[in-house]
Formats: C-alpha cells, structure tokens, sequence
C-alpha cells in the first residue's frame, strides 16, 4: 500500500510539471512580436489550419510559401504591406520595364492645329516588315520588335527626320545595340554641324597657342607624319546616313558622330567584340583612334556599303546626271516609278543578277570619294614648300577606283569558295505567296526580303565580318634604324706606331715636294 501511495505521489507530480511545462512553453510561444505584432502560437495554428483545410499535398516541401502568404494577408489587412517587401535592390528587368512603360504612354489630346502642307510620314510600318522576315526565320520576336517600333517613334517625334529605318541589332558582351538610320530634313543637320565645328575650332586654337610655346624651346624634327585624309561631308558618301543608337527600347537615343577614313582603315585591321558602352575604350592593335562610339560607327558604315541591297531597276539615276552611263562617279538616285516587280523565281536566280547594291563601295582610302592625299593646299607656308622641293618627291599616289553605285551583287567577290549571298524563298509548299530572302556569305546576320514592290534589309549580328581563317592580329613594322650605316661612321681599329711613323714620314715627304714645286714656280716667274 505503501508502495502505491507513492507511486500516485509520483504520478499527480510529473503531471503538475507537464502541466507547467505545457504552460511556460505555450507562454512563451504566445509573446508578440515588437516589429509585426504577431505570436509564434497563433501563426503556426494558421498555417497547420491552412494544410488541413486545402489538403496540400507534399506540404513540407511548401510550408514556408504558406507562411509567407499568411503573414502578407495579415499584413495588408493592417494597411503594412511594405514590411514583406524584398530588401535587395529593385533588379535590372523591373527597371527596364519601368522605362519601357512611358513608351506606351498615350500622347496628351491638344485642341486641332490648323491644316499644313501635308508631309510624309518618316516612320515605317515595322510591324509589316517584321512579319515578312518572320516568315523567314528572322527577326527579333514580335513583343521586341513592337517596342523598337514605338523607341522609333519616339525618335520621330523628338527629331525633325526625312526618312527612318530600323537598320538592325549588333550584340555585345554586356548591352547590345539597336540601330536606327535616319535622314534629316533639308537644312536641320547643318545647325549642328556648324555647332560641333565651332566647338573643334576652339579647342584646335587652343591647341595651337600651347604649341607656339613649346616650339620656341624644342627642336624641330625633320620628320612629318603623312597627310590625314578628310573625312566625307555630312550627306555624301560614308556619311551620306545619319545613326542612332540605344541600348534598350525606351532608353535614349544617342547620335553617332560621322565617320572618319582613319577609322574605317583600322576597323579593316582588327576584330573587336563590342560591349554595348559607347564610352568604352578600343584597346586593340593597330591602335583605334576613338572609343566605341567610333567603332561602331565605322563597322555600320562597312556593313552598309557591303549588304544594303535593292531588286534591279528599282532605283534609277536622274536623267540630267551628266555622268558616265555606267554609274561610275554618281553618289545619288531616285525611286523608279516605272518599275515593274519581279517575279519570286527571278529574285532567288543562282546568278543572283536581279540584285544590286545601293550604298556606295568604300574605297581602301576609307572613303568613297578618292582624294588626293599628297595635293598641296593654298595654307601651306612658302619656306614649308621649297623644304619640300628640295626633298625627293615622292611618287604619285595612284587613284583608287571601285565598284559603281546599283552594281549588281553577282560581281561580289566570292567568300572562301561560296557565293557571296544565298537565296532561298520562306515557303517551298507554296511558293506562289512565298517572299525572296537573301543572306549575306560574307557579313553573317545580314539579310534582306523582297516580295512584289516591297524589299528591306537588316542585319541582327555580332558586327564581324566572315573569315575563313582564325584571326591574327597585325604584325608590327620592322625597327626604324637610328643611323646610316657607311664608312664614315664605321668603327675601325687604331693604327699601330709603325704605321702612324710611316703616315708622318710621307705627309713630310708631301710637304717637301709641295715646298721644292713652289720655290721652282717662283723661279720661273722671275726669270719670265
């Protein structure tokens, strides 16, 4: 009896303490929190109430998602619902899509103006475009292309523009590059050219101060470095196209300046992936006089000359153009009024003869337009010339010539034993309905469709042209030698004591006999 006694004892004991074990443990579970209010008590009934209500399967693996969904309920229902709200900084897609939204902003509704002079609209149906190169294989995706098409109509409508088109996309390492090539109107371009002219004038006077300074202590070299080539005016030849750049539909736009010879001559020279930072530095070999921006600029203008491309008799030459028939020398032509399409089997023909180009050819010199670089100009000082006259002049510099303006795409030079384009139609099983789409051998990304009077170019790429071969970069020149080599400078051994006795003894020798000849002269001119 004993014994059970105080077994009860036992028992009635380790139940008063469950009991208060039960009561600290529950106690403390239900102390609120000080930044949400909440208790651990009532939160983990919630969300075991929400499993056992919804039945979710494999809940261990979600119960943290539950939590959270509980704990944002009660935090919108008490007007807090910045406290779940991630701490890390907003990411680069929330920002982009921010700045892409403003690109769906309506325009805000202004009281009718006055009826002008109808003017052409700039902007191309991007959309029509795209779904022809979509039935092709290329392009950018429809979602993409339409939000390029309104960052284009944002440039229209912030720029007094002739002509727009969407040139293409160019990747890069970090950001690529979407690629607008605008005309401006007559006269709107020159403003700000005359002001960035101004602006390098300043700073060339400024230059030239300092140099004045400099050059009454330094010595000058006899060396001059070789002519520069100038580059193409605005409107004409490589610079004939303005381009806009942006990185991402809705960012800026940004001009490229134009393009100078130099540029293009040492863009020919290397192979540079871009990094989509137009300030970004080109370290390469040759080295690239310019940041990114200008690389860019000369690679677009190369790509250009190489795949822009029109149907034959599409566009025409003027008829007072006084020029060679051939089109040699022109740099200007016109829409053909009277063209008739050709047909889809005619465009694809292997001889590839119904295409021609349309952009000039870019001549070795980095122009399209051959000048003279050894021509002298009126500037020059007149003691600068006779230095030069007294020089060797050099040979003349042979004119470089290349193919004309609407040359046709057969003559192309072939690429690593393929045609220079292959032409293919988006739709063997109907051809009838099907669009002619031509790929550049040469620039890969480089395409263009064409289809009863409508054609369009584009190139979606990394901006290098095909190489058969890895690259290699430029070897450099040979060493300048310091001197002239000859026997006046050449190094001999010291004559030893015999030979400087015998050297004395005839330069005595020569002296007597030069004495004996002179008294002898005298003598005979005393008796004469």
């Amino acid at each position: 009896s004993f014994k059970l006694s105080y077994y009860n004892e036992y028992k009635s004991y380790l139940s008063m303490a469950s009991e208060t074990m039960v009561q600290n443990a529950k106690a403390f579970l239900l102390q609120e929190s000080d930044q949400s209010k909440m208790n651990l008590y009532d939160h983990l009934c919630d969300v075991l109430n929400s499993v056992l209500e919804s039945k979710t399967p494999n809940a261990v693996d979600v119960i943290e998602d539950i939590s959270k969904q509980i704990k944002e309920a009660k935090y919108r229902a008490a007007h807090d619902p910045s406290a779940l709200h991630d701490t890390a900084e907003t990411s680069e897609e929330v920002v982009l899509a921010k700045l892409q939204n403003k690109l769906f902003d309506k325009p805000v509704e202004e009281a009718e103006p006055e009826p002008e002079e109808e003017v052409e609209m700039p902007l191309p149906d991007l959309m029509d475009i795209a779904n022809y190169f979509e039935q092709a294989g290329i392009g950018l995706g429809r979602e993409e292309t339409f939000r390029i098409f309104l960052a284009l109509k944002k440039l229209v409508d912030t720029h007094t523009l002739q002509t727009v088109r969407f040139w293409g996309k160019i990747y890069g390492t970090e950001k690529n590059y979407i690629v607008a090539e605008v005309e401006y109107r007559e006269g709107e371009e020159e403003e700000e050219g005359e002001q960035e002219g101004e602006e390098e004038e300043e700073v060339k006077d400024d230059d030239d101060e300092e140099k004045e300074e400099q050059e009454d202590l330094t010595p000058k070299p006899d060396w001059k470095p070789p002519p520069e080539i100038p580059k193409e005016e605005n409107g004409t030849g490589c610079n004939k196209k303005t381009y806009f750049v942006c990185n991402e539909p809705g960012s800026e736009w940004v001009k490229l300046p134009p393009v100078e010879p130099k540029e293009i001559v040492l863009a020919r020279q290397i192979k540079k992936f871009f990094t989509g930072n137009l300030d970004a530095p080109v370290i390469s070999y040759p080295p690239f006089s310019g940041t990114e921006r200008n690389y860019l600029r000369a690679q677009i203008a190369r790509i250009s000359a190489a795949t822009c491309i029109s149907p034959l008799d599409y566009y025409k030459f003027e008829e007072d153009d006084e020029d060679d028939s051939d089109g040699e020398g022109r740099d200007s032509f016109i829409p053909n009024v009277e063209f008739e399409p050709l047909r889809n089997i005619e465009l694809i023909d292997p001889s590839l003869s119904n295409w021609v180009h349309h952009v000039q050819y870019i001549l070795p010199q980095g122009r399209c337009v051959w000048v003279n670089p050894s021509q002298k100009h009126d500037s020059e000082d007149y003691e600068e010339e006779e230095e030069e006259e007294e020089r060797e002049e050099p040979d003349e510099p042979v004119p470089e010539h290349g193919p004309p303006l609407l040359n046709p795409i057969s003559e192309d030079a072939e690429v690593d034993g393929m045609p220079a384009w292959s032409a293919s139609l988006t739709s063997s099983l109907v051809p009838q309905y099907a669009a002619a789409v031509l790929r550049s051998n040469l620039w890969p990304g480089a395409q263009v469709f064409g289809i009863d009077r409508k054609f369009e170019n584009i190139y979606v790429g990394w901006g290098h042209k095909y190489t058969a071969d890895n690259y290699s970069p430029t070897a450099p020149p040979p060493t300048q030698e310091e001197y002239p080599s000859g026997a006046e400078i050449t190094e001999v051994p010291d004559p030893t004591v015999d030979e400087v006795r015998a050297l004395q003894a005839a330069e005595a020798e020569q002296r007597e006999r030069e004495a004996e000849e002179a008294e002898m002269d005298e003598e005979e001119d005393e008796e004469d």
